[in-house]
């Protein structure tokens, strides 16, 4: 294995931590501590408890990784995608 080769794991978020920390349960069962990637912070993707994420970890230390894509999920109490109010219409004045 090379020094700078990493381990990629997919989990669920289980609980939002101070300081941009997330406590994440991996699909083998292990929890570990997460932090946001620098580009999911750079491009403004927001984490939150219940999410499926992929976690980046080094195999020196497997208690922390680094949380680096946050997967799409359909959410079953939404009804589908988001929806926008309708626009009211605009009336202008003379």
């Amino acid at each position: 294995m090379a020094k700078e080769e990493l381990i990629e794991f997919e989990g669920l978020v289980t609980e939002i931590l101070p300081d941009t920390r997330y406590r994440v349960t991996l699909d083998t069962g292990h929890e570990i501590i997460a932090y946001t990637a620098g580009k999911m912070k750079k491009n403004r993707i927001k984490t939150l408890a219940g999410d499926r994420v992929t976690v980046e970890m080094s195999p020196y230390d497997l208690e922390k990784g680094r949380i680096i894509f946050r997967h799409k999920e359909e959410r079953s109490g939404f009804g589908g995608p988001a929806r926008r109010p309708p626009q009211r219409q605009q009336f202008r004045r003379r």
